[in-house]
């Protein structure tokens, strides 16, 4: 239907691939932007974050080896990209994060950290992200 509509499709045996390869980006990036109101090539060019952007990275390419996920793209080619491409891009979390909505946390950061609990991977760093969103969004209404 997509197809026979316009847009250009093509099926693939196991959608976790192109699923993964954009939330391991995501995951890496959104939470460190929402947590410092910066734009996502600010957070891959600033050496500290940029640490923090290869660990999450890291733990979420451990997740996809044990859960047999191939990743249709390296994440080092997405960071590349953004800082090329979308240097001042602001990502869906950080507007959510300024609009004080609550944001995608729990699916990003914390569906890696599941999976990972569930294919024996840990994810501190991931948890730690999930941990301090949530703890911001908490700050909102004092709960």
């Amino acid at each position: 239907m997509l197809t026979d509509g316009g847009l250009v499709t093509h099926a693939v045996a196991d959608a976790r691939g192109p699923q993964w390869t954009k939330v391991v980006f995501n995951a890496a990036t959104s939470p460190l932007a929402a947590l410092t109101g910066l734009t996502v090539g600010q957070v891959c060019t600033d050496a500290g974050l940029r640490e923090q952007v290869d660990r999450l990275v890291a733990e979420a390419l451990a997740v996809c080896a044990a859960a047999g996920i191939a990743l249709t793209r390296d994440p080092g080619e997405s960071v590349a990209e953004a800082i090329r491409e979308a240097y001042h891009h602001k990502p869906s979390m950080l507007q959510d994060v300024r609009a004080r909505r609550p944001t995608e946390i729990g699916v990003l950061n914390g569906g890696i950290a599941a999976e990972g609990r569930r294919a024996g991977v840990p994810t501190p760093a991931h948890d730690a992200m999930v941990a301090l969103v949530r703890g911001l969004e908490r700050s909102w209404t004092g709960s």
